[in-house]
């Protein structure tokens, strides 16, 4: 089996392959061109859409030569896989905008430079926009329409799904326009390989089936596991919602918390998935204690997608929420001046300023039933008013649940 694809199963990133001997044996001969499609229907990726992005840059550590592809004309429609209703529809500014972001957090895991380390793949980025957007639509569907069964489209599983609950029909194109995205990266980039997760796979094999009977190209797929928890939940979901991958959207500080919390039974696998640590290194880590192998994942995730510093601060203000020393300075924070404090803030109207409650509501529900901390002291009275009393070392620790902590700083 070529290195590269070993790689992948070794980590356990494999779920199907087109044809993997075949493409064992391309990728054995030379450096293969492969992309992997994104949709920019909001700001920032979580970290559930990260799997695949993680598998291209093993790829490229191997030498193949990555394409990211952002689908600034998909997203106009929306991808019914996986979907139980209709995408929202956005403004192409929207789109835009996200498009945007979207590069930059890809960047943490995909090396984009013009120069990259020898050995490594060249990476690029591409926007379907550019060949979608102003596409004549009797010439697609005269050219590309008519090579699509709309019997066989309904095999598919991620239309099956939809059609019990009501697919529309601008969505039943868009297997055909991912299906053009392959065969244009393929004319004009020489791409040969789509990987994707597997609520694509019919999608990625309505591309190779394209491709062969319009240029008779052999075209392959590989796709990856939907990865869940040990606990049966989508991975990438936490107590605050989806686990985003941009800072203004969840903090270093609880991304790393997310991962320090995983379940025991997840850590080595997550290791693999989510880090760039050799599998020898991992092999080690199983042998330690398991809380010390959860601090290494989540600094090393944290480390990868926030950078070194951030990943530090997060550490430390963990160890400083947790236990003695640490540095509080990475924990979530929230400023309130030392005149509004002497006056005095109710506990609600405190807890609901911060991440820790999105509502009042929310923050007296917290309180009642007993997962409220202040301090490090549980809150039991609803009317309690927080003064300059409540000041340790220039700050106020509030604290939700076993793991949620916040910081309020007097100043």
């Amino acid at each position: 089996m070529n290195k590269a694809i070993q790689v992948l199963i070794d980590r356990g990133f494999v779920k199907a392959c087109t044809d993997i001997d075949a493409l064992s044996d391309l990728m054995d001969k030379e450096p293969v061109t492969f992309y992997l499609g994104t949709d920019p229907t909001g700001r920032s990726l979580h970290i559930g859409h990260m799997v695949p992005f993680f598998a291209m840059h093993h790829l490229q550590e191997n030498g193949h030569n990555p394409i990211a592809l952002v689908g600034n004309g998909t997203a106009m429609i929306g991808d019914p896989s996986g979907k139980t209703e209709l995408r929202k529809m956005l403004s192409q500014e929207q789109i835009m905008d996200n498009s945007k972001h979207i590069k930059e957090q890809l960047s943490s895991v995909v090396d984009f430079s013009e120069n990259p380390k020898p050995g490594m793949g060249k990476a690029q980025m591409k926007f379907n926009g550019d060949w979608l957007l102003n596409l004549n639509y009797i010439e697609f569907l005269r050219d590309i329409g008519s090579q699509f069964s709309v019997n066989r489209m309904l095999t598919f599983e991620s239309y099956k799904q939809r059609l019990e609950r009501g697919l529309s029909f601008i969505e039943f194109n868009y297997q055909l326009l991912q299906s053009y995205d392959y065969l244009t990266l393929y004319r004009n980039c020489g791409a040969r390989l789509q990987i994707g997760g597997d609520d694509q796979w019919g999608n990625i094999v309505a591309g190779t089936d394209l491709i062969r009977r319009l240029d008779g190209g052999e075209c392959y797929g590989l796709t990856f596991h939907l990865i869940t928890r040990a606990d049966g939940k989508k991975m990438g979901k936490s107590e605050q919602g989806a686990v985003f991958i941009d800072p203004e959207l969840y903090s270093p500080y609880d991304f790393y918390q997310y991962w320090r919390n995983v379940s025991d039974d997840d850590v080595i696998k997550f290791m693999k998935l989510f880090t760039f640590m050799s599998l020898d290194e991992i092999a080690d880590w199983e042998k330690v204690n398991i809380n010390e192998a959860k601090e290494k994942l989540a600094y090393e995730q944290t480390r990868i997608i926030h950078g070194e510093e951030e990943a530090s601060k997060a550490r430390d203000a963990a160890k400083a929420a947790f236990s003695t020393g640490g540095d509080k300075s990475g924990m979530p924070s929230l400023e309130v001046s030392a005149d509004d404090l002497k006056k005095g803030i109710g506990v609600i109207d405190l807890f609901a300023s911060t991440a820790l409650c999105k509502t009042k509501s929310e923050a007296r529900r917290l309180i009642t039933d007993g997962g409220a901390s202040l301090n490090g002291e549980k809150v039991q009275d609803l009317e309690l008013v927080v003064d300059s009393s409540f000041v340790q070392d220039g700050d106020i620790i509030l604290r939700a649940g076993k793991k949620r902590f916040f910081r309020i700083v007097v100043k």
